[in-house]
């Protein structure tokens, strides 16, 4: 029995959010949505543990649906890099929801999209196929896109049009890859074009590689692809936009980590990845300090940080990734915390430009502390996680011989210390006479809040994690051979 539930696990993320959704459309009463969307999250979030736990000493766990052989079938795939980032998309999931919930916004809907959402995401960590990874994506698109615009105005729903179109564009770039790639390869398995691509014919490979680039550059808004990023995240309100600054360009970062390590494999430091990290962190973070309002100045610095994940991933050593997964899963838990800060704010105050706030602190000591925790380590502060994450991969980028992305790297830092001084002055320091912030909206920020100070105290525990899921993307060789049952 228990062997049987821990082959079944991989499928358990997406079948339980998804059986949430399909439950939640039915419209029941609105104590049994709340209730059942905080259950399925729970139960997630409890999966995800025990992926993280039985994947942490190297282990994979492949599901064939329907007893189809690979490649032939529906693989699902849980190795240590999907089992963390299905703990933490679980995590953010959770601690959304209840923010949501917290402040009224939640009806039927909202949790129905929340619940696909979810499944989405699950399904693209899990997915051992690219085909199906781009099935996932479309999911998440059609469920961001309900979230993104549900309760909004009629003008902001037409502002959130350009965000499908560009994500229909990259889907689109995503589908061309996919059919070049099976074209030159026959197979769609991961595990299976990682020993096909090297004998395939290079032109269509090469145009595939491109396209796949193109496609998941656009999802994780790395330079120059991101410009679709602030102005849609400006538009949901605060928990669905945690939930999405959160995960949403995660998942795109998380492909070009699985793509371009297991089946597009680099021998060295890319410089076309080196630029395009430089560029996303560089003009990320000037985005930031250029504006007025906390969620735009937070979107940018989604932005920004994402260049330091892909900068983990063009060093292309083992300790690169290692550091750019952990960088990743640093990165999602303080950013929702920012956010969710950003919107308590929003939720007490009715804005969040800063000219209009002020004095913060005086009344919201506790909400002040947990801005400062999570800015100090988005900013790289130590002790806090955000420290050991960009110690990481400058150690890496030092022992690749890249000075130059080290550089921007610190720069960047400061910079992004910069902008969290100017909202911290404006908003919790100075004259006003703000409002106390309700302690139900505090409580999933300062959890997160909590994590960061955690991770940080306890480094090793989670690097020793994510050296074992780079040692899984640099060296795939277990990975084919559980997959694929050699």
């Amino acid at each position: 029995m228990i062997d049987r539930l821990v082959a079944a696990l991989p499928a358990l993320p997406i079948l339980v959010p998804l059986a949430a959704a399909i439950v939640l459309l039915a419209g029941p009463p609105r104590v049994v949505q709340r209730l059942c969307g905080l259950l399925a999250a729970t139960v997630a979030l409890g999966v995800g543990v025990a992926l993280v736990v039985l994947t942490r000493d190297g282990r994979v766990l492949p599901v064939q649906a329907g007893g189809w052989p690979a490649p032939f079938g529906i693989t699902l795939v849980a190795d240590s890099l999907g089992a963390l980032m299905v703990l933490i998309a679980t995590i953010i999931a959770l601690a959304g929801l209840i923010f949501t919930i917290g402040a009224g916004r939640d009806d039927r809907f909202v949790h129905a999209g929340w619940q696909f959402l979810l499944t989405g995401i699950s399904w693209a960590f899990m997915t051992g196929d690219i085909f199906n990874l781009y099935v996932s994506y479309e999911v998440m698109l059609m469920a961001s896109y309900f979230l993104l615009t549900h309760g909004t105005t009629r003008r902001q729903a037409r502002e959130a049009f350009g965000y499908v179109a560009i994500n229909l564009m990259a889907s689109t770039f995503f589908l061309f890859a996919v059919a070049l790639l099976y074209s030159a390869t026959g197979t769609l398995n991961m595990a299976h074009l990682a020993e096909r691509v090297p004998q395939a014919p290079v032109a269509p490979v090469r145009a595939a590689a491109t396209l796949f680039l193109l496609a998941f550059g656009t999802k994780a808004a790395v330079f120059p692809l991101y410009y679709w990023l602030p102005h849609a995240y400006a538009i949901p309100r605060a928990g669905v936009a945690a939930f999405f600054g959160g995960m949403l360009t995660k998942v795109g970062v998380y492909s070009l980590f699985r793509v371009f390590t297991i089946i597009f494999p680099s021998s060295g430091p890319d410089p076309v990845l080196l630029w395009v990290a430089a560029g996303t962190m560089l003009f990320g973070v000037l985005g930031a300090l250029a504006q007025e309002d906390i969620r735009r100045i937070l979107s940018f610095h989604i932005i920004s940080q994402v260049g330091y994940m892909i900068m983990g991933l063009a060093l292309a050593s083992q300790l690169g990734i290692a550091g750019g997964i952990f960088y990743v899963l640093h990165h999602i838990v303080v950013k929702v915390g920012l956010i969710l800060v950003g919107g308590a704010i929003e939720e007490t105050h009715g804005t969040g430009k800063l000219e209009r706030l002020g004095g913060v602190a005086r009344t919201n000591g506790l909400l002040a502390l947990v801005f400062v925790i999570c800015a100090l380590s988005l900013a790289g502060v130590p002790p806090f996680s955000g420290f050991f994450a960009k110690l990481l991969l400058i150690r890496a980028g030092l022992e690749a011989g890249q000075p130059g992305i080290v550089a921007v790297s610190i720069l960047v830092s400061v910079l992004t210390l910069m902008s969290m001084l100017k909202i911290y002055t404006n908003v919790f320091w100075g004259p006003g006479t703000p409002a106390r912030v309700p302690a139900r909206l505090l409580v999933p920020a300062a959890a997160l809040a909590t994590i960061t100070v955690v991770v940080g105290l306890q480094a090793r525990v989670l690097f020793s994690l994510t050296s074992v899921a780079a040692l899984h993307l640099t060296t795939p060789a277990q990975y084919i051979t559980t997959v694929l049952r050699k």
